[in-house]
């Protein structure tokens, strides 16, 4: 049973459906891209292109990173073409076939990343008010049902 409380907070009593948990993994998940999305933009960068920063901090190829980003490998250019010309990424040819772009983030792309992490103030609120025991357990839970949600 389901009921809504102050602020739209969903408050699950019993044990929840499948479906209020979805609810609120979702609920949870806006809420970090929402803080995210306004850190990056305090630090001149979309949420896409912070998102990319995230994701080449292993070199990709541009055709992964599109997949790792979920938009069509024709955007993947130009959110590249800007993070290169701030500086926080570079793009070169992969060794096996000159064909193939390798993106991968700078120096000062790693320290812009920390910076907006560092800057995402909600997340760190919601995640500094949980106890030793809850970290585990949160962190148990979400690996037990990434690779899952993934597809790995």
């Amino acid at each position: 049973m389901r009921t809504l409380a102050p602020m739209g907070t969903i408050v699950t009593t019993g044990v929840p459906t499948t479906a209020e948990l979805m609810e609120v993994v979702a609920a949870v998940g806006t809420a970090y891209f929402q803080d995210f999305a306004a850190a990056a933009a305090r630090h001149g960068l979309t949420s896409s292109q912070a998102k990319a920063l995230k994701a080449v901090q292993e070199p990709v190829p541009m055709r992964a990173l599109a997949g790792r980003l979920g938009c069509d490998a024709s955007n993947v250019t130009g959110i590249v073409d800007r993070l290169e010309s701030l500086g926080l990424g570079r793009r070169e040819a992969a060794a096996g076939d000159r064909r193939v772009k390798i993106v991968a983030i700078t120096g000062h792309g790693e320290e812009v990343l920390a910076l907006i992490r560092a800057d995402m103030t909600r997340a760190h609120q919601a995640f500094d008010s949980l106890d030793e025991e809850q970290r585990i357990a949160l962190t148990s839970l979400c690996r037990q049902v990434l690779p899952l949600l993934s597809g790995q």
